[in-house]
C-alpha cells in the first residue's frame, strides 16, 4: 500500500531542503520507488535533488483547457502530458505541479488530472508531496489523505503560529491526516523555552529540531544539490534521527 507523506510550511523555513533529505533517507533505507510531487508554485525541489524539469502538470492543464491536438482525445492527451512531465531518477521520479490556475474554468482539466494522478500514485511505495503553506493541492489534485504530515517551522513565534494555522487548515479542509508532526529547522543551540511553550500551547506534536547548518548555505550558494550533503552534516544527522523515529520503513 502506498504511503503518502505531505510537507508544508511557510516560505523560508527550509521545507524543500528537508523534503529532499527525506527522499535521500528513504532511498538509503531501501524504500522505493518514490514519487516526489512538487506542489509549491515556487518550485525548486528539482534543484535540491539535482534534476532538470522540462515541463509541468500546470502546462498540461492549460493544454486541456485551451484544446488538444487534432486526433487526440483529452484523456489520451492528459496521460501523455503526465508521462512527459515525469522526471525519472534512480529509485524515484519527480513531477512538478507548476503554476496555479489562471482565469477561466479548469473543472474538467482538474478532474482528468486528479484521476490520472491518483492512478499514478498507486504505482509507488511512497508519495512525497512538497506543498506550499496552504494544503489546497493535496485536497484537490492528488488525494484527500496523507499518512504523515510534516510541518516545517523556524524557531520563531511567527513560525509556530504559521505551523498551527497549517495544522488547523487540514482540519478545515477535512483532510484524512493520520499523523502530523512539527519539525523546527535552523535552531541555534537549545530551543528557547518561549518557543517550546508556544508549541505546547498550540498542541503541535514536536518531532524534533534541526540545527542551523552552514554546509546547507554553502551548497545553496554554490548551486550544489543539498541531497549530496555528507552523512556527518549536522542537519543530515538530526533529520535522519527524526525520520527514524516517526516513519516506519518496513525494514
Amino acid at each position: 500500500m502506498t504511503m503518502t507523506i505531505a510537507m508544508a510550511g511557510k516560505g523560508g523555513t527550509g521545507k524543500t531542503t528537508i523534503a529532499g533529505l527525506l527522499i535521500r533517507f528513504l532511498l538509503r533505507k531501501g524504500v522505493k520507488p518514490i514519487l516526489a510531487v512538487d506542489a509549491d508554485p515556487n518550485a525548486n525541489l528539482n534543484e535540491v535533488l539535482g534534476l532538470k524539469v522540462e515541463t509541468t502538470l500546470g502546462e498540461a492543464r492549460e493544454g486541456i483547457k485551451d484544446g488538444v491536438p487534432t486526433g487526440m482525445t483529452r484523456d489520451i492527451y492528459m496521460e501523455y502530458k503526465i508521462e512527459e512531465a515525469l522526471v525519472e531518477s534512480q529509485g524515484y521520479d519527480l513531477v512538478v505541479m507548476g503554476r496555479p490556475e489562471g482565469p477561466g474554468c479548469y473543472c474538467h482539466a482538474n478532474t482528468l488530472l486528479s484521476g490520472y494522478m491518483e492512478r499514478l500514485c498507486g504505482n509507488y511505495r511512497v508519495v512525497l508531496m512538497d506543498n506550499e503553506a496552504g494544503m489546497e493541492h493535496i485536497s484537490r489534485l492528488v488525494a484527500r489523505r496523507a499518512d504523515i504530515l510534516l510541518i516545517i517551522s523556524d524557531p520563531t513565534q511567527r513560525g509556530i503560529l504559521a505551523a498551527k494555522r497549517i495544522r488547523d487548515l487540514t482540519r478545515e479542509l477535512k483532510l484524512d491526516i493520520k499523523k502530523d508532526h512539527l519539525i523546527i529547522n535552523r535552531v541555534n543551540g537549545e530551543l528557547p523555552a518561549g518557543i517550546r511553550a508556544e508549541v505546547e500551547a498550540a498542541k503541535l506534536h514536536l518531532a524534533g529540531c534541526v540545527p542551523e547548518d552552514p554546509l546547507i548555505f554553502r551548497y545553496d550558494a554554490e548551486g550544489r544539490p543539498t541531497v549530496e550533503l555528507p552523512d556527518d552534516a549536522g542537519a543530515v544527522q538530526a533529520l535522519d534521527a527524526i525520520f527514524d523515529a516517526i516513519i516506519t520503513t518496513g525494514e
